[in-house]
């Protein structure tokens, strides 16, 4: 049952479930049982953030459906729990008209680690014999891996369901429909899931300052929902529906949304295709399938399009929606398709195919399982991921390309190092054999941990240098590729995240 000012008891059918308790002060849930196992943990409780504190809790009952309402006393804040008859879920929802202190918003549900001991990825976040090492959030473990509980995140665009399990029971994050719409971010960023700690800890963030790059959006969070289950894990198909009916602040029908369809061409390269619509209100996602895409149902508004060829952007537009709205936009890319000398990577807004890509998400760059950064990459024999997805100015050394020209390669050259995230100011620093690349000057400061902490993605700056005549060589040349910028020390040195380098 859930309890607010009173009790309200919620059966089902084959699974008893007892959605227990709303505290009548602050708004906790003191209680979770499941099939007459007890849940949630006894130290702390399972609430907003660390709690709202004093709060202003009601009940009601709607068409069948429980409706508990926590108004903060001291936030801007307004938190909805649901419960329906014979379903093991709460449905909840969040409504905010400011910034919460202390800079983020989640959901932190606290459980019993002994009835779910897996936690989002496995032991990503498992800190058990583990020590911190960096910040009071990652640790060292005594066999050289790491644990963090960024290291449990995903994107948000593949972020619809996540959960911790045991044996014969799974609790879970349900994020259906356009629960993400009031988050800032947008599709590719993530966000922490799960610790495992003295309790499992189970989130769904839906604003931090976590490698931030755009402000908070006000507005409902949700409809979302914490669903048990005897291990299968959902699907992320929930039908709110039913919200249509509960009055909740924030809250838009289907009836008053529309959509865009269209074609998102030219794309190059055989990448997912993702359509991104934005503004300071709101923000969609797809993925286009053939080039053809149709939105989410959006709140009426004049957004920005922008199409990436996996996270890489290619082109830009306008859709304006209206209430029952259909509009089209057919957009196609713009980016250039220049002859090509060689090139490292892809340009898809991901480092996943470079030296640790595949890892960084998952542990720290000191962890064993890496290999070494830095390191020699010879152009027509070495393969990209002998190449490093970061380079750190205090730690791991440079990165050098040989590569051969021919006599009528020599003229107007350009290079290009793309990134995806900076760090303290990190930057190329770029030498081909004799001749320095200009200092691009630092790039917008995103002022929080990001490839320590598993994160690979920022702002996404682009530096192009035209290569003086003369400089090149034919035959044999060396690329040296290192960072301008200081920082603190080892990996938390001034740093970025590669996504491709070019000759052209």
């Amino acid at each position: 049952h859930i309890l607010a000012n009173h009790q309200v008891l919620i059966g089902h059918q084959t699974n008893a479930t007892d959605t227990d308790g709303t505290a009548r002060s602050n708004g906790d849930i003191v209680s979770l049982l499941f099939n007459d196992v007890q849940y949630q943990g006894t130290s702390k409780m399972s609430q907003i953030n660390s709690g709202l504190g004093s709060s202003t809790v009601t009940t009601e009952t709607v068409n069948g459906t429980v409706k508990i309402t926590v108004q903060a006393g001291s936030q801007p804040l307004t938190h909805y729990y649901v419960a329906k008859p014979k379903d093991p879920t709460i449905y909840m929802a969040t409504h905010i008209t400011g910034e919460i202190k202390p800079g983020e918003l989640r959901w932190l549900a606290r459980l019993q680690r002994k009835q779910v001991p897996t936690g989002v990825h496995g032991d990503v976040a498992n800190l058990d014999g583990c020590t911190a090492f960096e910040g009071k959030d990652t640790f060292k473990c005594p066999d050289g891996t790491t644990r963090c509980k960024m290291y449990t995140s995903d994107r948000f665009i593949d972020d619809k369901v996540h959960g911790v399990t045991g044996e014969g029971v799974g609790v879970w994050m349900i994020m259906p429909g356009n629960a993400y719409e009031h988050s800032a971010g947008g599709p590719f960023m993530r966000d922490i899931n799960s610790q495992s700690g003295g309790d499992q800890e189970l989130y769904w963030y839906m604003n931090s300052g976590h490698v931030r790059t755009e402000p908070w959006r006000l507005g409902l969070l949700g409809p979302y929902a914490m669903r048990f289950t005897t291990g299968e894990k959902p699907s992320d198909d929930l039908d709110v529906s039913f919200f249509d009916s509960l009055d909740v602040k924030g809250y838009v029908a289907d009836s008053g949304r529309g959509s865009v369809s269209g074609t998102a061409g030219d794309v190059a390269g055989d990448f997912e295709t993702v359509v991104h619509w934005f503004n300071e209100d709101a923000q969609y996602w797809t993925k286009a399938t053939d080039g053809n895409f149709t939105s989410p149902l959006m709140q009426p508004g004049t957004y920005t399009t922008k199409v990436y060829r996996n996270e890489f952007p290619v082109a830009n537009g306008t859709a304006v929606i209206t209430a029952g709205g259909k509009a089209t936009q057919d957009i196609a890319s713009t980016e250039s398709k220049p002859s090509v000398i060689w090139r490292i990577g892809e340009f898809d807004g991901r480092p996943s195919e470079l030296k640790n890509g595949d890892k960084i998400e998952r542990m720290h760059p000191s962890d064993t399982r890496m290999a070494p950064w830095g390191g020699e990459f010879t152009v027509g024999k070495s393969q990209a991921n002998e190449f490093p997805m970061a380079l750190f100015s205090k730690i791991g050394g440079n990165a050098t390309v040989q590569f051969d020209l021919t006599a009528d390669q020599l003229q107007g050259v350009t290079l290009l190092v793309g990134t995806t995230l900076s760090f303290k100011g990190g930057r190329p620093n770029a030498r081909i054999n004799d001749w320095q690349a200009r200092d691009p000057g630092a790039p917008t400061l995103i002022d929080s941990r990001g490839v320590t902490r598993g994160a690979y993605r920022g702002f996404g700056d682009v530096y192009t240098w035209d290569v003086p005549a003369g400089e090149l060589k034919q035959g044999a040349n060396t690329l040296t590729l290192g960072v301008f910028g200081n920082g603190d020390k080892e990996f938390l040195s001034a740093n970025y995240v590669i996504d491709a380098v070019e000759l052209q």
